[in-house]
Order: structure tokens, then sequence, then C-alpha cells
């Protein structure tokens, strides 16, 4: 039996060191190919390593919270002896057979239960003589307290109908044959606009734009309906219990849903916070050098410090401002919530912005560029237009800010847009975005208003020239056709490289994506 070592590889381009998160495997596990044995956090992001060898692991060579550079050795797999199998599962036969009926029976029954609440059942899986009760109408079913009630006499052949639907129960409960009672929801027109705010509480601009769009009533409660995270009812009711937002929990379920352990996971992190916030100052009896809290910079935090300094005091910033109008912004998203094209899609106004970034970056294509220093050393430069938008977004993330771009978003429809933009918020929330997605970027958006904030003065991601800071959106009183009218109003932000884009220049791309925001019609043009 061998031992192979598996050294630290380069995960992104230039990687020079790594950080071992967390270790996924322990010594005497056994690995296949590609599992995932180790989180490593590297300058741009958290990545998860694959084992590139089958076999037993031996020994982990560098604890967790260590940093090593690449080419060390992390960990020792073993190969299986000659003629050796993989580890085979106890109790005895007679035992796990239970085990594998209760496999089978218990995802289909909640897999029923979806479907009978959800609306979503095939055709070929609802029995034909099973009548109204087998309806997949939201709102439809026993009440919860349907087993308190006299049961009803089942016509002949009910039963055998249940049967075809429903996996046979294990042995032992063939006597009482199981009825699976799916928890219904209310339906849209019973279920109250507060309830829905409660699922997802707005961000600090959410609010008014909801309120620019004109949710209210039926169309609000049906809305909110669609656009909510995968989760059963009962997680759904202890989100509301405790306040969290279903949207800002990451899913671990099997089909992407919120569970309840995810929940409780969620939960403890944000007690943690609190008890924190309550101890954070030290008591006053120790000296003030024994209250002063060193953190390591490491990972994605210090390579963000070294890139901005980099740029601030590289690259010559301008920054110039501009309030917009965007009413009809926020009325166009509003019929893009009600369009079937875009059911079960986030729609926000960055979405618009970001088409108005592209269509406006076209119109003045120095603004997508790169200053590129020659390497001969003779001071020179070339200027690189880029003739592609790999648009960055932003992201605030646990790990620090991250800046993954949409590879190629000058060919993506609106509704291709949106998608990118949603995947894009959630691999960053859950800290699996890639260093590859946040290499060469072309122009970066960063979306301030969803903290509440009016705008700001961003610095320019290095190897851009451009950066544009979108503010909240709220309503302001605003002078239309010589009348003081109350306007959904925000102010966009902006800094440049001078050395590659004039004060004219800046202006004149500032002012194109301020009219898209005013009216988005021209996008059609």
């Amino acid at each position: 039996m061998t031992v192979k070592k598996f050294n630290l590889p380069d995960v992104g381009e230039g990687l020079t060191e790594a950080e071992i998160v967390s270790w996924k495997v322990k010594p005497g596990d056994t690995v296949a190919i590609n599992d995932v044995i180790c989180e490593i956090e590297t300058a741009k992001s958290l990545v998860e390593l694959p084992s590139p060898y089958a076999g037993t692991v031996a020994e982990l060579l560098v604890a967790e919270g260590i940093t090593v550079e690449v080419g060390t050795a992390i960990i020792g797999i073993s190969d299986l002896a000659a003629g050796e199998t993989e580890p085979t599962l106890t109790p005895a036969a007679p035992t796990a057979a239970p085990a594998v009926t209760q496999q089978v029976t218990q995802p289909a029954a909640e897999q029923l239960a979806e479907t009978l609440m959800y609306g979503n059942l095939p055709d070929d899986a609802v029995p034909a003589d099973a009548g109204p009760a087998a309806s997949p109408l939201v709102g439809s079913g026993p009440k919860a307290d349907a087993v308190k009630r006299r049961p009803r006499k089942r016509p002949e052949g009910a039963g055998e109908a249940a049967a075809s639907v429903l996996p046979a129960q294990a042995p032992a409960a063939a006597t009482a044959p199981a009825v699976v009672e799916p928890v219904v929801e209310p339906t849209a027109s019973a279920l109250p606009l507060r309830t829905i705010a409660e699922q997802q509480p707005p961000a600090a601009n959410q609010g008014a734009e909801n309120q620019a769009a004109g949710f209210t009533g039926l169309g609000a409660t049906v809305s909110g309906l669609v656009y909510r995270v995968l989760a059963k009812p009962p997680v759904r009711k202890i989100a509301r219990d405790l306040g969290i937002d279903l949207a800002d929990v990451v899913p671990t379920g099997a089909r992407g849903e919120v569970t309840r352990e995810d929940l409780v996971s969620y939960q403890a992190q944000r007690d943690a916070e609190v008890d924190q916030a309550d101890s954070f100052w030290g008591a006053s009896k120790k000296p003030q050098d024994q209250r002063v809290e060193r953190i390591p910079v490491k990972g994605v935090r210090k390579a963000t410090a070294k890139a901005m300094v980099e740029s601030a005091f590289t690259a010559p910033h301008v920054s110039i401002f501009v309030d917009v109008d965007a009413s009809r912004t926020m009325e166009f998203v509003k019929r893009l919530k009600a369009s079937r094209d875009f059911e079960g899609i986030k729609v926000s106004p960055l979405l618009i912005l970001s088409k108005a970034v592209i269509w406006a970056a076209a119109r003045n294509p120095s603004v997508n560029a790169t200053w590129v220093e020659n390497a001969d050393g003779k001071g020179g430069a070339e200027i690189h237009v880029k003739h592609f938008m790999n648009l960055g977004i932003a992201a605030a993330t646990p790990r620090g800010l991250m800046v993954p771009n949409i590879k190629d978003a000058q060919d993506l429809s609106l509704k291709e847009l949106a998608l990118a933009l949603n995947e894009l918020a959630s691999t960053a929330r859950a800290g699996k975005t890639q260093p590859s997605a946040m290499q060469g970027g072309s122009l970066t958006i960063t979306n301030v208003g969803a903290l509440g904030i009016d705008t700001g003065t961003p610095i320019i991601n290095p190897g851009e020239v451009a950066i544009v800071a979108f503010g909240t959106i709220k309503q302001k009183p605003w002078v239309l056709d010589g009348e003081v009218i109350p306007r959904w109003i925000t102010t966009l932000g902006g800094s440049f490289d001078h050395r590659v884009v004039d004060g004219d220049l800046s202006a004149r791309f500032m002012a194109d994506v301020a009219s898209i925001l005013e009216e988005p019609a021209l996008l059609l043009d």
C-alpha cells in the first residue's frame, strides 16, 4: 500500500498561497476521485478542492486556519490493498430492509404533498377516479384538523388508486395505511400583504420600489407568492416567527429548498452576532492595550486591500454625480414582475441599470477599456478598448468584497441578464464564487442603494477605467412641467480613470445611463 500526497494546486491565475478553511474528510475516510476533501480560501474566493486520487485518507498534513503556499502537501491518500473492497454498512440485511423502505417512502410522500400544494402534479400521477380530492389547486385539500373528523366511506377502488400514487408502506405498517395530508397555505386572496412582507423584508429601497410599482391587494399577493424562496410551509412559519428573510438563508435541501436545519444554523449565527454586540465593549478595569482585537488580514480582505490601494494611487480618479427621475423605471419593473415571461425571476431596478450601462458603453466605448503599461520599462502605455462587456457587480460577502462579472453581457436578453444577476448574487452570498468569475472584468456597478445609501465615490476596480454607484430610490419632490410633484428619484455616482476618460466623455456616459433610467423604452432603439 502506497500513500500519495496531494499538493495545494494553483486554482487561479497567479495564486501563490491559500488558507485551509475546513476539512471535509478525516483520517480513515474512503474517498473517490473528485470527492470534495476541503475548502480553501484564496485571494479571490472560497474554493472546494476535489480529490485527485481514490483510496483511504491516511493523514491531514495541514491544520484548519493555516495558510500555505502553492505546492505544499496538504493530505496523504493511500491506495486500497489488492483485493480489498469498499467497506460495507452494518447492520445485517434483515435490519437494513426497513431503512430502504423508509428511504423510498418518505420522499415520495413529501413529494406528493408538495405537488398537491404547489399545483404541479403530473397528469399521469392523478388517479382517474380520485375526484375533487385530488385537485392540485392551491388552497384545496383537507384542513389542519381533518384527522379529528368522522372518517368518510371511500368508494370502491379508492384505496387501489391511492396505492398507485404512494409506494407501499413497510410490512409493519400494512394494517394501517398511511394517509398523506398536504399542508396547504391560504389562498392568494386570503393571504394578507403583511404576511408576505414578513416573509421577505424588503431592502432599504425595496419598500419604495413596491409602493411605486403599485403593489396592493391581490396582485401584490400573487407576485409575492411567485418570487418566494422554495421552502415548505412549516419552515416558512418558523422564518416568520423568527423574523428571518428566507432569501438570506443558504438552502441545503435536496431540491434547493430552505430546510429547518438551515434556519437553525442561520439563527445561531445571528444570535452569536447579537451576543458579540452585547459584550463588544471591554471591561474598563483592563488597560486599553488589552482591549484591542487583532484580526489577521488574509484571503479576500488582503487581496481587496492591495487592489484598492494600487487603484487609488495609480489611476487618477475623477467622480461625477447625477440625479435621475426613475419613476418610469419603477413602472417598467412592475410590468416585468407581472409578466408571464419573468415568472419566478427576481427583477429589480438593478436589471434596468445594467442594461443602461451596457447600452451607454456602446455609445462611449472608451469607458469600456483598460490602461496597460508597456513592459519595455520606457514608460509607454496602451489603451485597450474592449468590444465585449464583462459586467462586474460588486457584492459584499462575509469574506469581504467580491466583484464577479457576467461574461459577454452585451449578448444577453433582458430575461437572460436577470437570470445571470440572480445566479451571481446567490453564488456570491453562498461564498461559492470561483476565481474565473472575477477575472477579465470590463466595467463595474456597485449597488449601494441596497443599503439605503444615496450615492458614493467608488474606487475603480483594477484593470478597468470606470465604475458606477447606484443609489437608493426614494420619493422626493421633483419639478415636472412647472409643477412640484412626488417622483421616484435616485442618484448615480461614477468614478473614472482620467488617463483614459476625459470629463466630457464621463459626462456623456453618465447622461446616457440616466436617460435609460428616465425612459427605459430607449432600449428598444
